[in-house]
Order: structure tokens, then C-alpha cells, then sequence
């Protein structure tokens, strides 16, 4: 990068962590009911006219060509709603999840509905890849596995502005325990997790530049294999985890059950492959049930 370029770029990310600062870090002030429902009324009103709904609304007829423009509109709304509702809720990350195990605490935000099953996981004692998918406030699904004794190592990709990422990346890490940004060293740090016998979770619902194509909605979608490529290796338990937004600032965790895994042949690849569309298929699934709660604005399909 140039020295001219390099200091625009500077001043450029100065700029963004300010905004970011000025209108994220005032809402730690608020009650969080009010500061969800701030950025929940900002999303409805702004959201849909900026130019990134545009990806959205196509993606959204694409998956749901029997809707009409009033239906795809109202989604799209409930998009926005949940988007802003997000952004405002950051600085109550690490007090949203204040429930115990037996569902006590939590002032009623925490629906504790797959209590049972991270109690299961955890006294197994085994290693376990624990895949989420970008709905809801998904940067609660890391919180509630160490809510219940059982912490797990996220991979996580960092924002291109490294001091907003370094902003992002201390409020997370009062809240998150082992954080991974992704990287050429990712698959590296998450052989290291699985061999100790930790637990491995990750996002699985991103365009992936260099990755397989699996079938979403309908349509080829890549994503990493390095899910598939670590199941395969380990042999270990797969299991899906995703938040639901019952209403305002009030979730639901879902753990699922082990996933029933396609079996292994001699060919790795393949493998990993059908492993993939295996777990994208279950990620359907929970996007089927909650489409507002989507984020349908990620360009999923590029081919």
C-alpha cells in the first residue's frame, strides 16, 4: 500500500471507530430493553432504504418465489428490526446471558431451553465441533456454552478495521472466553483445540471464496469445508447451535442433538462435501423458521 493511500486508510478507520464509539457506546448507559428497542425502531426506518437491502431483496425472492413485494418487505423489515437491535445490545453482551443452568437469574431474558443438552455435552468430557449460523444476536451463542461450564474456542473473522476490531474484540472477550480470528493459521489453532479435547464452534453460513459448493434454498452456495475436513479427521460429535429472538431482548438457545453425519468412503473431499450440505441443510432449516431473523443482506450466493 502506498504511503499516501496507507494514511487515508488511517484516517479512514479513525473516522469509522468514532462513529462507532458515538453511537454504540452510549447505549451501554441504557436499560437494555431501551437500548434494543432504540436500535430496533433505527433498523425499521433506515435500513430498507439503504442500498444493501437491494441484496437482500433479491436474495429474498430468489429463496421465496412465492411471495409477494408486501411479504418480502415486511421480512425485510424484521431484517433491519433485528439488525439494529444487535448493534445497540454489543455493550450488554456480557449481562444478557446472566442465567444459571437451572434457568434461575436473567431477569427472564434467557428462554433455557437447551440447558439439557450443553449438560449432556459437557460431562461427556469429549471434543465437539459446535457449528451457529448468523441469526438473531448470534454473538450470544458463544456465551451461553461457558454460561454452563462448557467453554468453547470461536473462530471468528475480525472487521476490516483493526481498531474497531480491537474495540469488538475486548467486549467479546469479557464475555466469550477463547477467541480465534480466522486466518492462513485458523485450521492450525482448531486441530490444536480438538486434540486437547476441547470444543470447537464456528459460523457456517458465509460465502466462502475457496470453498464447496452445497446446496442453500435451492441454489449452490460455497462454504468452508474445514468443518467437514476436521468431523471427518476426529470422528467427533457435530451439533447445531442457534439463537431465537422471542421478542425485543428475549432469546432461546437450541442445541441440537449429535448430527447424523453421511458415511466416510476413501474419498476425503467428498466427504467433507457431503458433511458440509449436511450442516447447511440444518441451517436452512433454522432460517426457514425464523427469516426475519436472517442475515439476508451477506451476498450467500455469488456464482
Amino acid at each position: 500500500m502506498r504511503p499516501r493511500q496507507s494514511f487515508w486508510v488511517r484516517i479512514r478507520h479513525v473516522f469509522e471507530l468514532i462513529a462507532v464509539m458515538a453511537f454504540v457506546m452510549p447505549m451501554r448507559f441504557l436499560p437494555i430493553d431501551w437500548a434494543s428497542g432504540f436500535g430496533g425502531a433505527l433498523g425499521r426506518c433506515l435500513g430498507p432504504r439503504l442500498p444493501v437491502s437491494r441484496v437482500a431483496r433479491a436474495n429474498l425472492r430468489h429463496a421465496y418465489p412465492e411471495k409477494s413485494d408486501a411479504e418480502i418487505e415486511t421480512i425485510l423489515r424484521g431484517v433491519w428490526d433485528n439488525l439494529g437491535r444487535c448493534l445497540c445490545e454489543y455493550p450488554h453482551l456480557p449481562h444478557i446471558w446472566d442465567v444459571a443452568e437451572d434457568g434461575r437469574g436473567g431477569g427472564g431474558r434467557i428462554d433455557p431451553a437447551g440447558a439439557s443438552e450443553f449438560a449432556a455435552l459437557r460431562e461427556s468430557g469429549k471434543p465437539a465441533i459446535i457449528f451457529g449460523a448468523h441469526i438473531a444476536n448470534w454473538e450470544l451463542l458463544p456465551i451461553a456454552p461457558a454460561r454452563h461450564g462448557m467453554p468453547v474456542t470461536v473462530l471468528f473473522r475480525p472487521p476490516n478495521n483493526p481498531m474497531v476490531a480491537a474495540l469488538l474484540q475486548r467486549i467479546r472477550e469479557a464475555a466469550m472466553g477463547d477467541l480465534i480470528s480466522t486466518g492462513v493459521h485458523t485450521a492450525i489453532a482448531a486441530v490444536e483445540v480438538l486434540d486437547r479435547g476441547g470444543r470447537l464452534g464456528l459460523l457456517v453460513d458465509q460465502h466462502a471464496l475457496l470453498g464447496v459448493p452445497v446446496p442453500f434454498f435451492g441454489r449452490p452456495a460455497k462454504v468452508s469445508a474445514l468443518l467437514g475436513k476436521l468431523a471427518r479427521r476426529y470422528g467427533c460429535e457435530v451439533r447445531g447451535s442457534w439463537i431465537e429472538r422471542l421478542d425485543g431482548a428475549r432469546f432461546r438457545i437450541n442445541l441440537t442433538p449429535p448430527i447424523a453425519l453421511p458415511p466416510f468412503t476413501d474419498d476425503a473431499a467428498a466427504d467433507a462435501t457431503a458433511i458440509m450440505a449436511k450442516v447447511t441443510s440444518v441451517g436452512e432449516e433454522w432460517v426457514r423458521a425464523r427469516p426475519e431473523q436472517w442475515l439476508w443482506i451477506h451476498r450467500r450466493w455469488r456464482q
